[in-house]
């Protein structure tokens, strides 16, 4: 299945075709893959991301879906790549990983069936939807900040043509340590239906990404920890967390929380028990 790589070589952004361990750009200069300075894989115009939709993770929050699928948006400016750091702010704890399988746009979409949906598909690539859950008792409509802020949206290595979608492993990894097994086939809405659900009512461009869900088993990582995600067919997105620079601002805005909201959701469910269990967990 073809690969497409965007790197930064000799101070230019160029795209590049993986051939085993090196990559080769269109002028015929050869990078090795473990030295390449990797960009994400595309430029989108929009991040838009499904809420549940992996039974999985349905379970574990002991809730039930909804009819229809539900989304929200990650603004461009929360990507970062392959081999880049995420940033934990300096005041927040509870930054959790989520692994998925992005489907990347090919041509203009707007009103197609789900049958029509392949011919509109780009590519796939690797994401990690990142969750600040610090922010979910104010941005818990949104999801602006929780989702949306810099850094927490990985994607890459690449961008692969010609993969099935179906029957496919997704796992993630936290220092080398499994930390989420899950399968596509446990997806309860497909890639189709999720592109054509959207250009119902929302035009999608060349590039934009749409992110497709995760299984079961997001927690929260600390600065120091090396998380991979990893999908059969397309590759290891590899990423460390940093804690950031600056704390946040106490002298505006809202402040982050550590709720029983935000420990239920951080930590794996027991919805059901929100706002009437003692605060036990750490």
């Amino acid at each position: 299945m073809p690969e497409y790589r965007r790197v930064l070589l000799d101070g230019a952004v160029v795209e590049t075709v993986r051939e085993g361990d090196e990559l080769l750009t269109g002028d015929g200069r050869r990078v090795a893959i473990h030295e390449a300075h990797h960009l994400p894989p595309v430029v989108p115009s929009k991040v838009i991301a499904v809420h549940l939709n992996h039974r999985s993770r349905v379970a574990e929050f002991r809730v039930r879906l909804p009819a229809a699928p539900t989304y929200f948006h990650k603004p461009t400016s929360a990507l970062t790549s392959h081999r880049g750091a995420v940033v934990r702010p300096e005041g927040c704890k509870w930054l959790n990983y989520e692994g998925e399988v992005a489907i990347v746009i090919g041509k203009t979409t707007r009103n197609i069936a789900p049958h029509q949906a392949a011919e509109h598909i780009a590519g796939y690539t690797i994401a990690n939807d990142y969750g600040l859950h610090d922010f979910r008792d104010t941005d818990a409509g949104s999801m602006l900040r929780v989702k949306g802020s810099d850094t927490l949206c990985p994607l890459g290595p690449g961008l692969v043509t010609d993969w099935d979608f179906r029957g496919k492993y997704l796992r993630t990894y936290v220092n080398g340590r499994l930390a989420q097994d899950g399968s596509t086939d446990e997806m309860e809405w497909d890639m189709h239906y999720l592109v054509a659900d959207i250009a119902r009512t929302i035009t999608l461009h060349p590039g934009d990404v749409l992110l497709s869900g995760t299984p079961a088993n997001s927690r929260p990582v600390q600065p120091g920890d090396v998380v991979d995600v990893e999908v059969e067919g397309l590759g290891r997105l590899t990423n460390h967390i940093v804690t950031g620079p600056t704390p946040i601002r106490g002298d505006v805005g809202a402040q982050p929380t550590a709720s029983e909201e935000v420990l239920s959701t951080a930590l794996g469910g027991d919805w059901e028990f929100r706002g009437i269990r003692p605060p036990k967990r750490p």
